[in-house]
This record gives structure tokens, sequence and C-alpha cells, in this order.
């Protein structure tokens, strides 16, 4: 197989490291990747949004399948534009990806096929936003309809914080067009945790769980973030459980849309709450995860190429899917000031030295190289990941190789896993 693969983060890093060991996988090509993809395939300079070039390279590198890491590009239908192209795409159409492009249509789905989600109503204009926001119980949460890099939901623990959110969002648009509308949605109490499964737009096989640690503090304080860490199984959801969340949470959605003629290929991602009152969907992702990616890859026996080819040729449930018993666990390395401004050039030092932590694997998000010297060139700049047996025993080893990474101002949450750990314990 020849296989283009979409993106330039750690997510994209540890799908490359996992496609490359497929040996159904001939020609890996990235585009447009990162330092730590270059000795994994070839380099293509196209951005993830730049829709007909991949087209274009996916048709003059005679390519079989594509590979979209992020869901930018599946939003804006890339999925799509190859089928017209007669090329294969690890990825749900454009129709399907609105479940992570708007989370007005999510909700409004969520709602037809029957599945639990926090009451919600949706808003145009920021004045009538701003009237039920004053009588709405506190908290309360502010989500921005589109996408937002992972940084459009706000719990507005006060009135003051609420307005103040639909202001930023609906007035100053700080996330652009996807402010256009919002949702105010009763805020859940509990645990999250996430649920991911491959389908083919009828068979649907759940991946194990994962959790992952979105603000940006110590025990889930300050701004949401992309994902500060995280690590699979998750105590909260155990396997025993997976097939019985998985009827609940997902197949109803990929029943509603095969019967909607829409039917979903790749991955979809369910955020969930486990609350008193049993799990509610926070919200679907059309792609993986990142970072939950990483374990989850670390963890995978079967071969991942196979995987995706047997859901875009619609016959999943011949393949095995096979997962390592041990325990992944990725801490991020990001940058001082993310997820606001940050400084960016930084030298990185010690990837090397933390490699030989044994089960050790770094992957790379926001990194670029400069003169031949690996800096920085995102908020989150590595994925320190490892695989060890048991949850304490990889937190441990990923910590380890942390602590032999240098760059300025490095910072990290030291809590990665201590739920799960606190739970199982």
């Amino acid at each position: 197989m020849r296989i283009l693969l979409v993106g330039s983060g750690g997510r994209e890093h540890a799908l490359a490291w996992k496609l490359k060991q497929s040996p159904l996988v001939e020609t890996l090509l990235v585009a447009p990747g990162n330092p730590g993809t270059v000795g994994m395939g070839e380099s293509l300079p196209i951005t993830d949004d730049d829709i007909p070039a991949l087209v274009r390279a996916a048709r003059e590198h005679k390519v079989d399948m594509v590979v979209p890491g992020p869901e930018l590009p599946l939003v804006l239908g890339l999925k799509d534009a190859l089928s017209n192209e007669g090329i294969a795409c690890f990825g749900p159409s454009a129709f399907c990806a609105r479940l992570e492009g708007s989370k007005v249509f999510a909700k409004n789905m969520m709602r037809k096929a029957g599945i639990p989600t926090a009451d919600f109503r949706v808003f145009e204009e920021a004045h009538e936003a701003r009237e039920y926001a004053k009588k709405h119980p506190l908290p309360m949460v502010i989500k921005a309809d589109g996408l937002a890099a992972g940084k459009g939901v706000i719990i507005a623990k006060t009135r003051e914080e609420a307005l103040e959110a639909i202001d930023a969002i609906m007035v100053r648009r700080i996330f652009d067009a996807a402010g256009e509308r919002l949702i105010i949605e009763e805020a859940l109490v509990g645990e999250e945790a996430s649920l991911l499964a491959f389908c083919d737009g009828k068979t649907v096989v759940p991946l194990p769980s994962a959790q992952d640690h979105k603000p940006v503090g110590e025990n889930d304080t300050g701004p949401n973030t992309g994902g500060m860490g995280a690590y699979s199984p998750a105590p909260i959801l155990p396997e025993s459980n997976l097939a019985e969340l998985t009827e609940t949470t997902i197949t109803p959605l990929i029943r509603l849309l095969a019967e909607k003629g829409q039917p979903f290929q790749g991955v979809i991602y369910a955020g969930l709450m486990f609350t008193a009152k049993g799990p509610y969907v926070l919200e679907y992702n059309v792609r993986f995860g990142d970072p939950e990616c990483q374990p989850l890859m670390v963890r995978l026996e079967s071969d991942l190429a196979e995987i995706m080819s047997a859901c875009c040729e619609k016959r999943l449930a011949q393949v095995p899917v096979r997962w390592s018993e041990k325990t992944g666990l990725c801490v991020v390395l990001a940058a001082p000031g993310y997820p606001g401004s940050y400084p960016k050039g930084m030298a990185i030092s010690g990837l090397d030295r933390a490699e030989v932590v044994p089960g050790v694997t770094v992957f790379q998000a926001g990194t670029t190289l400069k003169n031949g010297r690996l800096v920085s060139s995102g908020g989150r700049i590595l994925g320190v990941t490892a695989l060890a047996p048991d949850l304490v025993s990889a937190r441990s080893a990923a910590y380890q190789a942390a602590d032999l990474i240098d760059f300025d101002g490095k910072y990290l949450r030291r809590d990665i896993g201590a739920k799960g750990i606190d739970r199982a314990g």
C-alpha cells in the first residue's frame, strides 16, 4: 500500500510510527509532517487545509489510501474530494464530519438518536444568549459552535464569567467564525473519559478506554487546552463495560447516519462524562484524540494499516483488532504560557536520553528544524509516551523520561494518571 498521512502534530507522529510497522505499507508520505516523521516517510510541503493540493498529491503519487489526522481537512471535505478520484480515505465525509465541525449539529443528532447528553439551547444572537445566561442555573457550559482547536468550551461558575464568555465568543469573535452560534447547556458533574471506535459504516469496534487531561493546570484547574496528557486504559471505563457503553453512546449515531445515506467510516471519538445518573456524551470528534492517540498506538498490537483499509472497504468485521494488556501513558511537554501566547524557537535537547528509558517513545508535536537543530514551533511540543505493565509504572517511566528533556520554560502537568491510580487503589 501507498499511504498519505495528513497532519503535523503528535497524533500524526504516533500514526506514522504505527503505520510504518505494517508489512502492508510500501510507501508512507506525510503532509506536511514534522521532524519526528521525517525518518518514516517522505514529507510533502502541503498544509492540512489545502484540499486541492492534497488530492493532487494523492493522485500524482498513486496513493491507495489517505489518512487525515486532524479534523479540519475532514470538515473541509477531503474525503468527498478523494472519493471523486476513486481514492480511499480513512475518515468520514464532510456531512459526518459536522459532528465535530458543528456542536449544534452534533447535539441535534444526539437528540434524534436518543443518546444521553446534557440539556442545551442554541443561540445566534448575543443579546438572547445573555438574557438566558442571567437565569440559567450555575455553573453552565458555553460552547462555540465551530472548530476552536479544543478551546471553545467555557465552564462559567458565575454570571459574570458567563456573560464574558458570550461576549468573547459572539461579539469579539475570539474563535472567528466558530462563534457565529453558541450553545448554553447544563454543567454535568463527574469524571471524564474517552471512548473511541473504528467504524466502516455499519460495524463498530470500540478501542480501549482512555482519559485525557484538558485543563492546563494540575488538579484540572485553569483554561482548557488541546490536552496535557492521557492514559489508556482508564479504570473508570473497564473493558467489561466497553460493549454496553458503545451500544449506548456510539452505535445509535452510526445507525442514524447510515439511515440518512451517510455511512461513517473512520474513527469516532465520544467524550463522556460519568455522572451520578450514568454516562453522558459531551461531544464527538471524527478523528483520533490528541494526545489519546499516543497511548492507544503504543498499545495496539494489530496492523493499523489493515484496520484502516478494512474500514474504507466495509469489511471491519473480518479484521482482528488486538490490544496489549499493558498501560500506555502520555505526558505533554508544553511551552510556557500555553494555551495563551507562548514563545517559539526554543532549542530542545535530551530526546535521545529520554528514549533510552525502557518502554518510552517520544512523539514530536510542535517542533521544527532550524539550522539542523530541533526547536519548538507550537504550544504542545512533545508527547512523552510510556508503555508498561500497569498505570503506576507507566506514569513513573513517562515522568522519568520527561525530566531528561530540556527547553526553556518547559511546562508539564505532574498529575497525569493520578485520578486513575486513585480509582484503581
